[in-house]
């Protein structure tokens, strides 16, 4: 693994914890790099994450080296077998995506109006997944399910998970989610104009690929 990816991962880690995008010693990050990914470790602030202090997996999410990954590396393993083209996931609690996963009427196929045109270009679909405990592996097949459809996740009672071809690509994505999240509550019970069909396909024709990775 090379120094690099160690040092990108602790510097968006940092960022993440740093601007308030989780808490405590919430959120965790993958980077795949070659055949193995590297996880942010179990019990660790994103704020004190360490280049030499990062976890080791195979592809199949073996425990290779270092010290013992983040209970959810299932979920960062899962989201990268399914999405060849991404080599990132970031997974926080974010406070109004995580406020979003606990409403009771929101639509599972479509949890989150379309209300600006980047939310449009860095996550394009976001899924709602059914509620498992934390770190509990009977989420495995309901995340390979929803990452062969799309990069943005979002898991009930919980937060987004957010796969990109790079970590500021995915923090991007993540960002917009939890911005998109905070302006829906900030409008909820008014009358909004979400974007089109028309205009979504509009946006998904003009994107940069680096912006997100819809398949």
């Amino acid at each position: 693994m090379s120094g690099s990816v160690r040092d990108d991962i602790v510097r968006v880690a940092h960022s993440i914890h740093d601007r308030g995008l989780t808490h405590g010693r919430t959120g965790n990050l993958a980077v795949r790099d070659g055949d193995r990914i590297l996880v942010t470790p179990t019990g660790v602030s994103l704020g004190d994450v360490a280049a030499d202090e990062l976890s080791l997996l195979e592809a199949d999410g073996t425990h290779v080296s270092g010290p013992r990954p983040t209970k959810e590396a299932f979920l960062h393993v899962a989201m990268l077998r399914e999405r060849p083209s991404a080599h990132a996931v970031v997974h926080t609690h974010s406070v109004h995506s995580a406020a979003l996963s606990v409403l009771e009427e929101i639509d599972p196929d479509d949890p989150l109006p379309p209300l600006t045109a980047y939310y449009g270009m860095r996550v394009g679909r976001l899924q709602l997944l059914p509620y498992a405990a934390p770190g509990d592996p009977v989420a495995t097949a309901a995340v390979e399910r929803a990452a062969r459809a799309g990069h943005a996740l979002l898991l009930r009672n919980h937060g987004p998970v957010v796969a990109g071809p790079d970590l500021d690509t995915a923090l991007d994505a993540l960002e917009e989610l939890e911005h998109t999240a905070q302006l829906f509550f900030l409008t909820r019970g008014m009358r909004t104009a979400p974007l089109t069909p028309d205009q979504l396909a509009a946006l998904r024709s003009r994107t940069d690929p680096r912006e997100s990775t819809p398949r």
